[in-house]
C-alpha cells in the first residue's frame, strides 16, 4: 500500500511534531475532507511510535480538523454547510473585534507588515500562484491583524477556529478559486487601509462582510457540488 510522503518528525515533542506534519499534509491537500487517517501508516511515514501519532491526532481533533472516536475510523472532517455556517459566524465576530481593536492598538511595524502582506498577495495573484499559496498569505494577514490587536484571549479564540477556517477556505479554493483570486487583493488592501486610518464603524462592517462573503461563496460551491 502506498504511504503518503510526509516530512520526517524532528525530535521536539513527537506528538506535537506529528500534529504539525499531519496538519501540513491536510493543508497541502494530501488528505482531503473525509479522508481516513490510519495510525499505522502515519507512524511508519513519520518514523515515530503509534502512541505519538495518537496524541498528535487528538490535538488535531481538538482543533476541529479531525473526527475520531471509539469504534469509528479517524478521518479529516467533512466540510458541511452546517459546519461552515457555525465556524464563519464565529469568525465574523472575532474578525470584526480584531480589526477594530487593531485600529487603535496597531504599531507602525504592524501596519507596515499588513501592507507588505497585501503586496505579497498582489504578486502571488499576478504570477498565477496556486490557491494554497494565496490562502497561506490570506491567513498570515489575519494572523497579523490579531497580533496587532494585542488581546491574548482574542488571539486564543482565533487560534481555536484557525485550522478549521484554513481547511474550509482550502475547500472553497479547490472547488473553484476564480472568485477568490479576483477579490482577495482588493479586500485585504481595503482592510489594511482602514486599520491604518479608517472609520471604525466602516472597518467593522468591512471586516464582517469579508467573512460573510467567504461563507456565502463556499456555501454556493457546496450546493452545486
Amino acid at each position: 500500500m502506498e504511504v503518503t510522503p510526509l516530512r520526517k518528525a524532528a525530535r521536539r515533542g513527537l506528538a506535537d511534531e506529528a500534529a504539525d506534519r499531519v496538519r501540513e499534509a491536510i493543508f497541502a491537500g494530501h488528505f482531503r475532507p473525509g479522508a481516513p487517517l490510519r495510525e499505522v501508516e502515519l507512524a511508519a511515514s513519520l518514523e515515530i511510535s503509534r502512541g505519538s501519532v495518537r496524541e498528535g491526532i487528538a490535538q488535531l481533533a481538538r482543533e476541529g480538523l479531525v473526527r475520531c472516536g471509539w469504534h469509528r475510523p479517524t478521518t479529516v472532517v467533512d466540510v458541511t454547510a452546517e459546519d461552515v455556517a457555525e465556524v464563519y459566524s464565529v469568525r465574523a465576530a472575532l474578525d470584526r473585534l480584531a480589526a477594530v481593536t487593531a485600529r487603535t492598538a496597531a504599531t507602525a511595524e504592524d501596519l507596515d507588515a499588513l501592507d507588505a502582506l497585501v503586496a505579497e498577495l498582489a504578486t502571488a495573484v499576478r504570477t498565477n500562484a496556486d490557491g494554497p499559496r494565496l490562502l497561506a498569505l490570506d491567513i498570515a494577514f489575519h494572523d497579523r491583524v490579531y497580533a496587532a490587536a494585542g488581546n491574548g484571549r482574542l488571539t486564543e479564540a482565533w487560534e481555536a477556529v484557525r485550522s478549521q477556517v484554513f481547511l474550509f477556505q482550502l475547500q472553497r479554493v479547490s472547488l473553484g478559486h476564480e472568485h477568490y483570486r479576483a477579490r482577495v487583493v482588493a479586500e485585504h488592501r481595503e482592510l489594511a487601509e482602514l486599520i491604518r486610518a479608517g472609520d471604525r464603524g466602516r472597518l467593522a462592517r468591512v471586516a464582517e462582510h469579508h467573512v460573510e462573503s467567504a461563507r456565502e461563496s463556499l456555501l454556493d460551491r457546496l450546493r452545486t457540488e
